[in-house]
């Protein structure tokens, strides 16, 4: 089962993770910005295209908001350059492939479709404020909310 599912003002946990280009990186290279932290189950399926394109088409209020935008899937980094090639996705895809991030994050978990259990990520994501405490939380979310969601946290409207 996932650990311990984060909540609003909880400290972030920071993390080591390869993005799409190669680049390591770690959460706390971002402190002093606002990070949307999107959690999604799997590169190019309908889901995770439409909360991927929400994220891309909002880049400009994103930016304005002194906030970066990062997905998080279990997908390789091969499987993560197609993706952000065919979307042209402005922002990393970061590899969680033994699924450590998610974890962090208690958003890795049982699922169920077609009657059949299986362990894998659920969708979600963090805001991050700028002190690297978490300004919104929202596990099992739509693709489409979630993407009005952190916008809303970032805005603060």
């Amino acid at each position: 089962m996932s650990s311990k599912q984060l909540e609003i003002g909880d400290r972030a946990p920071d993390f080591k993770a390869l993005t799409d280009t190669g680049e390591s990186i770690k959460l706390s290279d971002y402190r002093g910005k606002k990070i949307v932290l999107y959690f999604y189950p799997k590169d190019d399926t309908p889901g995770c295209t439409k909360q991927a394109c929400g994220f891309r088409d909002e880049s400009d209020a994103v930016a304005e908001h002194n906030a970066v935008v990062l997905g998080v899937s279990p997908d390789s980094e091969a499987s993560h350059v197609k993706f952000r090639d065919k979307y042209e996705l402005g922002f990393p895809l970061l590899v969680d492939e033994d699924h450590a991030i998610a974890e962090s994050y208690g958003v890795w978990g049982e699922k169920k479709m077609y009657g059949r259990s299986y362990m894998g990520i659920i969708r979600s994501h963090f805001v991050i404020g700028e002190d690297g405490k978490i300004l919104d939380a929202r596990v099992k979310v739509s693709p489409a909310d979630s993407v009005k969601h952190a916008l809303k946290a970032i805005t603060g409207d």
